[in-house]
């Protein structure tokens, strides 16, 4: 198990850049494959993107390529997500987590609000 702790977030401008971070406690972070996902208000959690234990290959959501990416640490057991060209859309709480090897997501941090204004 690792807990995951989500930072960064905050109120930014349309066309504005923000970089999450998402800070891990336990072992084997390395072993990890790791996600971000969000959720807006009143819609469900939807996936944004993810980044594999072994190879760190790279997968995201249509609405963010090209705009969003993730990055992993290892040897600082922490996750990230540099968001840039950020839309109004873009706003909502962002969640890490964190799946061992290719197995499903059964780690989850707090969330961490991101506010896009117009």
């Amino acid at each position: 198990q690792v807990q995951l702790a989500e930072s960064g977030g905050g109120l930014v401008q349309a066309g504005g850049s923000l970089r999450l971070s998402c800070a891990a406690s336990g072992r084997a972070f390395s072993s990890y494959t790791l996600g971000w996902f969000r959720q807006a208000p009143g819609k469900e959690r939807e996936f944004v993107a993810r980044i594999t234990w072994n190879t760190d290959n790279t997968y995201y959501a249509d609405s963010v390529k090209g705009r969003f990416t993730i990055s992993r640490d290892n040897a600082k057991n922490t996750l990230y997500l540099q968001m840039n060209s950020l839309k109004p859309d873009d706003t909502a709480v962002y969640f890490c987590a964190a799946g061992i090897y290719s197995g499903p997501y059964d780690n989850w941090g707090q969330g961490i609000q991101v506010t896009v204004s117009s």
